[in-house]
């Protein structure tokens, strides 16, 4: 089994948990100094203004066009130069997931038993070129991310599924040569958006927080090279981008802190540095170089040992949970694993704890057994395929057992990982190990993560063309609720032919009902009980592998302010205030 870290480093690592929750390394008031200080409060809370903030990433973002992605920390990142209609307001832990009123002036009207909901957008709101931002740009924005799906594939397609569409008809604002567009988004005025939906989604408030909500200007929108000048509604503009290496933001001239109570416009330029490697980022962090690593996954295996045998250095990291599940997707419509004998088989032959140990021990997430993660209201405890161990090793009678009723005998099939993502690929590696006591003699095939949903992983006919049985997932919640994270991993109506997140290709008539009958309830613990529910049933259909509930182990910069690790984007550092130290 191949690791990222040296072997002796394992028994720090896995005992990190006592580490960390006992040390404390300064008598800072604000928390620097003291571990998950960045998980109860705000670290070096400042208004200071001034600066250039530094952010890295290890590979480059599928795309920064607020409609045209899918990760949790692009949608944090974006909310710098987008203003969806509600977001979330900044704050650590569970506090993170306040939603508040962004573009909008409040929260929306519901009517119509909650098919219909209204916003009024705030009054005197500019773009960076000091144009009006109108309703109908909103209108314009959830349009061309949803209905021009072979233009923009990336982002989720919620307001497909439940906007009331044309009967099918509306192709998107690319081909659709009227000028009235959507019938079911009306804009009576400038400042007066109402979307009309098919049936009851209590939790509308939610979605409408996806950065597909922020205005865009159709005279200025350039379909998929948007991406590389977004016309900025946030307190920052482009300055600069250079695809593959950096991009450069700087202050809005037309934001008004009269019209936008949550951002403060702090640093006078914000760099992001694109294909860093992560532990490059690890050093520049500690050194103050860099403020903040973007994609909010935490160190490498290597840092992390170093930092958990080091007292005071150890003092600087927050570990938090962040709403995610690292899993294993089986694919159902890939053979043999069309047959839920050879799934179930796979569910009890992949060695969790080895796996675990590959992502680098229990500090980065206790072992799984449920598609819902520990801290999303709905999750009940429960493991329908319990594995048992024979000293070290695990038991593999139960596998071998629905192996041999799948009757597949020995199989070749490939297993999807995240190139730049060194503990993917080792845990894709441990899976492979694994299943070869079995008969499942699986292949790695590893690509970037700029295109692993839009070109490989997300895209049916490609794993269909090249055997791809299993992929390698990491999934956190669209918003903090039991329908925010099962939706796009196992509703039928979400598998889309690009930019695909329902990886299992899972279709089944029963779990699409109950996720539509659940959203319509406007009772949240009724809601909740059918989100449970939902994920005993597609652990019964053994469409996922559940490996780790994740947590992620984040190093403070010392030069960085108002850090506030939040559940909302993923246990994260909200980016929405951060400032530099002088």
């Amino acid at each position: 089994m191949r690791r990222s870290y040296p072997v002796a480093a394992i028994a720090a690592i896995t005992s990190a948990g006592l580490l960390l929750s006992g040390c404390s390394g300064g008598k800072d008031a604000e928390g620097d100094g003291k571990a998950n200080a960045a998980t109860t409060g705000v670290v070096n809370a400042s208004d200071e203004k001034g600066g250039t903030l530094n952010y890295a990433i290890s590979d480059a973002p599928e795309s920064f066009d607020p409609g045209n992605t899918y990760y949790a920390f692009v949608y944090n990142f974006s909310r710098l130069y987008a203003r969806p209609l509600t977001t979330f307001k900044p704050g650590p832990g569970k506090k993170g997931n306040e939603l508040v009123p962004d573009l909008a002036e409040s929260m929306g009207k519901p009517s119509d038993g909650g098919k219909t909901w209204t916003y009024k957008i705030r009054k005197g709101l500019k773009y960076d070129d000091g144009s009006k931002i109108t309703s109908q740009d909103v209108k314009y924005a959830v349009e061309r991310s949803n209905f021009a799906r072979d233009t923009l594939s990336l982002g989720p397609n919620y307001f497909q599924q439940f906007l009331k569409d044309n009967d099918g008809g509306y192709k998107g604002p690319y081909k659709d040569k009227s000028k009235d567009g959507l019938k079911s988004i009306e804009t009576p005025d400038e400042q007066t958006v109402v979307f009309h939906l098919k049936k009851p989604f209590a939790e509308f408030d939610y979605l409408v927080s996806a950065p597909q909500t922020a205005p865009v200007p159709q005279a200025k929108d350039k379909g998929a090279d948007y991406t590389k000048a977004v016309v900025s509604s946030g307190s920052y503009k482009f300055q600069s981008y250079e695809e593959g290496k950096q991009l450069t933001l700087v202050r809005n001239p037309n934001w008004s802190a009269k019209t936008d109570p949550l951002r403060k416009q702090l640093p006078e330029k914000i760099v992001l540095k694109l294909k860093v490697a992560q532990s490059t980022i690890d050093k520049d962090l500690q050194a103050g170089n860099t403020h903040v690593d973007m994609a909010g996954r935490g160190v490498d295996g290597q840092t992390q040992a170093k930092l958990l045998m080091d007292a005071k250095e150890k003092g600087n990291t927050d570990n938090a949970l962040g709403q995610r599940l690292v899993y294993t997707a089986i694919n159902t419509k890939v053979k043999p694993f069309d047959n839920i004998e050879c799934r179930k088989a796979v569910e009890y032959a992949i060695d969790k704890k080895a796996v675990q140990t590959s992502l680098g021990g229990p500090i980065r997430g206790a072992i799984a057994s449920t598609t819902l993660p520990t801290d999303i209201d709905g999750y009940q405890k429960y493991d329908l395929y319990p594995q048992k161990y024979k000293g070290d090793n695990l038991d593999l009678t139960e596998a071998k057992k629905h192996w041999d009723k799948c009757g597949a005998g020995k199989t070749n099939t490939t297993i999807l990982a995240r190139n730049d993502r060194q503990d993917e690929v080792d845990a894709a590696t441990t899976v492979i190990d694994s299943l070869k006591k079995i008969g499942v003699n699986a292949k790695i095939q590893s690509y970037p993560t700029s295109k692993y949903f839009s070109d490989y992983a997300g895209v049916p006919k490609f794993n269909k063309k090249n055997n791809v049985g299993l992929i390698m997932m990491q999934w956190g919640s669209d918003f903090p609720t039991g329908y925010g994270y099962l939706q796009q991993i196992l509703n039928g109506k979400a598998i889309s032919q690009s930019g695909n997140t329902n990886l299992s290709e899972l279709d089944d008539p029963e779990i699409n009902k109950l996720l539509d009958t659940a959203i319509a309830n406007t009772d949240k613990a009724a809601r909740e009980k059918a989100y449970a529910e939902i994920d005993k049933k597609a652990m019964e259909q053994a469409a996922l592998v559940p490996l780790t509930y994740f947590k992620v182990l984040m190093y403070r910069s010392p030069k960085a302010t108002n850090l506030v690790s939040t559940s909302a984007f993923s246990g994260e550092y909200d980016y929405l205030n951060i400032g530099v130290k002088k």
